[in-house]
């Protein structure tokens, strides 16, 4: 009987151990914003993934804010996270906050969005180049590659509303026949997408498609659209659950989707496969696809 008490503690110290040494493999994951379903969804997937693979994730949310942001990384930094997984603010801000883990020998993985400097094992994000030519290519083919457009861009800075733009602008000036008449800043934001595209309204009478570059702003656009009462096509990006119900009811014309929660997911397997050593690939790009009615 002595021996089995014996055996039964030495099992218990051994899982306790093991235990404790799974509770210090903690991640971390920096958000830009959780005032934003896109990212909400991000956060969720990571989430998820790290409770499958029995791991801790801390997510602090960086109120697109990049000092906030510094601040938020320095905190999880001094909390002796393994990983850090961040969704950039701002891809030339983010590179103080990504020296500081370098320095302290923390690994990088951005999600989303990249970053500009400082040292990043891996990226983890849709093709928003090509997503943006997806968005200009059906634009283009629905009007019949004539018409007068406006470009409502995110947040300026970030590598997404840079991408998304390059791949937009190079699809309209490849059909020819169409200009984009504005292209003006909205940060991702349902409600200046509203407020700016009530504006552009009153100064172009002859828009006839929008290409919005995240469904907040496309959302807002479309309000202002109807208050005017004026026939005019909206194309989004994300395939937010709202993005995908304003497609169904007609009112939005298409969203090219990004798989948020599958970012997340892949991004934290990433951190693991970095933890154990294991090679990762310096970009691993999700899959994007184009929802209409």
């Amino acid at each position: 009987m002595r021996k089995i008490i014996v055996s039964l503690s030495s099992l218990a110290l051994l899982l306790g151990s093991f235990a404790a040494a799974k509770a210090e493999d903690t991640l971390a994951l920096v958000i830009s914003t959780l005032n934003n379903p896109f990212f909400v969804t991000l956060k969720e997937g990571a989430e998820a993934k790290a409770s499958e693979l029995g791991y801790q994730l801390v997510v602090l949310d960086s109120q697109n804010d990049p000092a906030k942001e510094l601040a938020n990384v320095e905190d999880v930094l001094n909390k002796d996270v393994k990983v850090l997984l961040i969704n950039p603010t701002d891809s030339d801000a983010v590179k103080s906050a990504i020296k500081a883990a370098n320095r302290k020998n923390v690994p990088v993985v951005t999600l989303d969005r990249g970053a500009s400097g400082g040292e990043v094992v891996s990226h983890v994000a849709s093709d928003n180049v090509l997503g943006g030519s997806m968005a200009g290519d059906l634009i283009v083919q629905t009007l019949g590659g004539k018409g007068k457009l406006v470009e409502l861009q995110g947040v300026p800075g970030t590598s997404a509303a840079r991408d998304r733009g390059e791949g937009f602008n190079k699809a309209v000036e490849a059909a020819g026949g169409l200009e984009i008449v504005t292209a003006q800043p909205a940060d991702f934001d349902r409600t200046k997408g509203l407020n700016v595209m009530e504006n552009i309204l009153q100064a172009q009478p002859d828009v006839a498609a929008v290409f919005a570059h995240n469904d907040e702003m496309a959302l807002g656009a479309i309000k202002a659209i109807q208050a005017a009462k004026r026939d005019i096509l909206v194309v989004g990006f994300d395939g937010t659950d709202d993005g995908v119900a304003a497609v169904q009811d007609g009112s939005m014309l298409a969203t090219v989707a990004q798989q948020a929660g599958m970012i997340g997911e892949i991004g934290v397997e990433t951190a693991v496969k970095i933890l154990k050593g294991e090679a990762v690939e310096a970009y691993t790009p999700v899959a994007l696809k184009v929802i209409t009615k």
